[in-house]
């Protein structure tokens, strides 16, 4: 496939670089710093203002999908996501994946972690904005958009494959943890995009 990747060398789009790569998908790595990503068979680097609507939608022309690993981490991720979702409408593309945050699963009905006490204080301001992404983008019914939300806990480790999916709750592990590396991580996200299971919904992660 020909993929657009918003966000390619940040902390989780670089595995999902990766990944693509990996798999044989042409990508077109969207970024701000185009000399941190090295160049690579397979693999364009263009440089953008996720926020310059009209120039993303000229690069994403062509695409089969949208992956967005953008996450300013403040309230420029809503002001982000309405841009990177009007250019992939304007470049004509239907299928758009999002890297969520974890803060709006649910850890009870109707709770979710970002509102617990026990949600680290730090965090808070960048999960509440994620939240804001992920109401918006349930707006979008012209577009058949993915959020995936990482387990609680996400960190560099090894790429296994191994791992169990859920929707609107955090998956825990025998141990009662949420945990994935953001290796494995990039394989469900692509697996997502190769063999769609959550058109229009959220789904989550973890072993």
């Amino acid at each position: 496939m020909n993929v657009a990747l918003i966000g390619a060398s940040g902390f989780i789009g670089t595995d999902i670089l990766e990944e693509l790569l990996g798999r044989g998908h042409k990508v077109t790595a969207i970024v701000r710093n185009p000399e941190k990503i090295k160049s690579r068979e397979n693999l364009l680097v263009k440089k953008a203002d996720v926020t310059d609507t009209e120039k993303l939608a000229e690069i994403l022309k062509g695409q089969d999908a949208v992956v967005s690993a953008y996450n300013p981490g403040t309230d420029m991720s809503v002001t982000g996501a309405k841009s990177y979702a009007a250019a992939t409408k304007k470049a004509g593309i239907k299928r758009l994946l999002i890297v969520g945050g974890a803060g709006s699963l649910e850890i009870s009905p109707g709770v979710q972690l970002v509102d617990t006490p026990q949600f680290p204080a730090e965090w808070k301001d960048g999960a509440r904005a994620t939240r804001e992404v992920l109401n918006f983008i349930r707006t979008q019914n012209d577009l058949d958009w993915t959020f995936f939300s990482p387990a609680m806990m996400i960190e560099p480790g090894p790429r296994t494959g191994k791992f169990r999916l859920g929707k609107d709750t955090p998956v825990f592990d025998a141990k009662n943890e949420s945990r994935i590396s953001t290796a494995d991580y990039a394989v469900a996200m692509v697996d997502e995009l190769e063999k769609p299971q959550y058109l229009k919904q959220r789904f989550t992660v973890g072993y």
